[in-house]
Order: C-alpha cells, then structure tokens, then sequence
C-alpha cells in the first residue's frame, strides 16, 4: 500500500511540481512550462474581460445625432465619411429614431479628442456613449491585473 502512494505521488509530482520539506521550509519545484501556459491563460482572460461579445469589444463611441428622419441621418453619415476618412461611421435604428455615431474608442480620452472636432461642424448634441467597438488590442494594450 506504502509503494502504491509513493509510485501515485511521484507520477503526479512530474505534473504539478516537486514539494521537499526540510526542517520549517518547503521547498516547491515547478515545471517551468507551467508558468508559460499561466502566462498564456492571464493574457486570454483579460482580452476575454475587454470584450463585449460577438468579437467586438467595450468601447466608446460619438453620437453626433438622434433623428426620427431617416434622410437627414444617411445625409450626417455621409458628412462624417467625408469629413473625418479616417474613422468608421454607423447609424443604427432604434425605434423611432436613428442614431448615427462615428469611431471606435478603447479609451474615453481619444473619443474626447474627436468630440472637440465634431463640436465645430456640429455644435449640438455631440457626446460620447458607451458602445461596443471593432478593435484588435495589442499586447500592451492589454489592462494590468
């Protein structure tokens, strides 16, 4: 029976690490290859935390307008597009009205940055809601646990 434990003890040692115990101190051994794969895991969760679901993820974003006509939206979209190349522009119907809104923020600082330009052409009812975004985050842009 004392063999059995030992021979189960020394199989699951190789897996989870080696623990020797001398005097008042225990002294663990680890498999190194176990602190790449926890390294791995907490990279996942935290793009899993940033997420908001169907791959996009939390974010922010500038509704520039909330019209129950649909023609005066396209035509603000089309503004956008024109305007500021370099950002996405969405309009989304929300019965009755339509909502049009313009780029993809991680960080509410850069939609504030926009929103100072956006004040200009439209000095109305520009601000900034919470929405989920197209985004890909760089490894270093990831929060810190």
């Amino acid at each position: 029976m004392k063999g059995i434990l030992s021979a189960i003890l020394g199989f699951a040692s190789c897996f989870i690490g080696l623990s020797v115990k001398a005097a008042d101190t225990t002294i663990v051994i680890k498999d190194p290859r176990l602190e790449v794969l926890s390294q791995k895991q907490r990279i996942i969760n935290q793009k899993l935390s940033m997420m908001a679901g169907n791959g996009l993820y939390k974010g922010f974003r500038i509704q520039v307008i909330s019209t129950n006509k649909r023609e005066e939206a396209m035509r603000i979209k089309s503004e956008l597009l024109s305007n500021f190349p370099d950002h996405k522009a969405y309009t989304i119907y929300q019965s009755p009205n339509f909502k049009v809104r313009i780029g993809n923020f991680i960080r509410r600082e850069e939609a504030d940055k926009l929103k100072i330009l956006l004040n200009k052409f439209y000095p109305q009812g520009v601000y900034i809601v919470e929405d989920a975004v197209e985004y890909n985050p760089r490894e270093d842009e990831l929060p810190v646990n």
